[in-house]
C-alpha cells in the first residue's frame, strides 16, 4: 500500500506508544464507496480473506458440499476436534485419506487443541493445519473434475485457473500477482477494492448460485470458518446475515446481506488492530450491538491489569 494512514493506537497509562497504520474501504448496498481510508487501489495478498471467494470457485465447477462441510472449505480453523473430524469426512467422501493434503504439518491454532495432542504424544499434522479445510473442498472439486491431485496446487493446474476465473469476477479486476500463500496454495493479489466488490458480489448472488451457498454456509456455522473462540465467529453470530472472513497479516473482509461491505488491511499485519478497525467501521454503518462494543476497544494490560486500550483512529 503506498500511503496508508493511521487506522489505531494503542494507549497506555493515557500515553499513546505505537500506531498501526493501514487502509480501509466501505462500500454502500449499491456498490458505491461509502467512505476509504488510505490506499485501496493498490494489489495487496488478502490472505484468508480470499477464502470464501476460493470455496466460491469449487462449487461453480462442481464442489458438491453443504452445511458445516461446505463452511469448512472456507475456513481457516482452530484444529477442534470437529473441524478434524470434518475435513476427514470431505476427503471420505472423495474416496481420499489426509495423506491427500499438501497442506504443510502444524500445531492446531486452538491451544486446548495443541494441548490434548502435546498429551497424546502426537506431532503436529497437516489435518490440524488452519488450511486443512480449503485443501480438502480443493482435492474432492479435482475428483469431482477428474482432474489430478498430486499436482493440485500449482498455479497452472485446472483448479486454479477456475478458482482465479472465479476471484476475478467476483472482484471485478484482474489479479495483479500470484504468491504462495502460507498453507502452499497459490495466493491472488488484488486491491482492497476489489476484495471489498467480491464480498459484495458474494451476499447478492440469486438463491441457489455457489456464492449463495457459500454466505449461506458461513452464516449458518460459523464456528466451522473459525472455531469456538475466535473475534470472528463472535461478530459473525451477533449481527444476523453477515459473512466474514479475515486473513494473515490482519487483512478482514465482512458484508452485510443488504451488499453494504467493509474491507481494511492493517499495513504491519497486526492482528490486534482488525477487529477494533473493523467495529468502528460497522458503526459507522450504524450497526452496533455488545459484541461490536466489546470488540471496538481492545485491552492493554499492565501488571495483570487494564491500564489502556487499543482503539481505533479516524474510521
Amino acid at each position: 500500500m503506498r500511503d496508508p494512514v493511521v487506522l489505531a493506537e494503542v494507549v497506555r497509562s493515557g500515553f499513546v506508544e505505537c500506531r498501526h497504520r493501514g487502509s480501509l474501504v466501505a462500500l454502500e448496498a449499491d456498490g458505491s464507496v461509502a467512505f476509504s481510508l488510505g490506499d485501496v487501489t493498490s494489489p495487496i495478498y488478502p490472505r484468508s480473506s480470499n477464502k470464501p471467494l476460493q470455496a466460491t470457485g469449487m462449487v461453480r465447477h462442481g464442489l458438491d458440499l453443504v452445511g458445516e462441510f461446505l463452511a469448512l472449505t472456507s475456513a481457516s480453523h482452530s484444529g477442534e476436534p470437529f473441524h478434524l473430524d470434518g475435513v476427514r469426512r470431505i476427503l471420505a467422501g472423495a474416496g481420499l485419506d489426509e495423506s491427500a493434503l499438501q497442506c504443510p504439518k502444524s500445531w492446531p491454532i486452538d491451544d486446548d487443541a495443541k494441548a490434548a495432542m502435546i498429551r497424546a504424544d502426537e506431532r503436529p499434522a497437516r489435518v490440524t493445519m488452519n488450511c486443512s479445510g480449503k485443501h480438502a473442498g480443493m482435492l474432492a472439486t479435482c475428483v469431482a473434475n477428474d482432474w489430478p491431485i498430486s499436482t493440485y496446487l500449482s498455479p497452472s493446474h485446472p483448479l486454479q485457473a477456475a478458482i482465479r476465473e472465479t476471484v476475478e469476477d467476483l472482484a471485478g479486476e484482474k489479479v495483479a500477482h500470484v504468491g504462495v500463500d502460507g498453507c502452499g496454495a497459490p495466493l491472488l493479489a488484488f486491491s482492497l477494492t476489489g476484495l471489498a466488490r467480491a464480498f459484495r458480489a458474494l451476499v447478492l448472488e440469486p438463491e441457489g448460485s455457489a456464492g449463495h451457498r457459500v454466505a449461506s454456509a458461513i452464516r449458518a456455522h460459523p464456528e466451522y470458518v473459525s472455531g469456538t473462540d475466535r473475534d470472528e465467529v463472535d461478530l459473525l453470530r451477533s449481527v444476523p446475515g453477515l459473512v466474514g472472513k479475515s486473513g494473515a497479516e490482519a487483512c478482514y473482509a465482512v458484508a452485510l446481506p443488504d451488499g453494504r461491505v467493509v474491507a481494511l488491511k492493517i499495513e504491519d499485519g497486526g492482528q490486534r488492530a482488525r477487529p477494533v478497525v473493523m467495529a468502528a467501521a460497522l458503526r459507522r454503518f450504524g450497526i452496533d450491538n455488545k459484541v461490536i462494543a466489546d470488540q471496538a476497544s481492545g485491552p492493554v494490560k499492565g501488571g495483570g491489569e487494564s491500564v489502556g486500550e487499543i482503539r481505533s483512529v479516524g474510521v
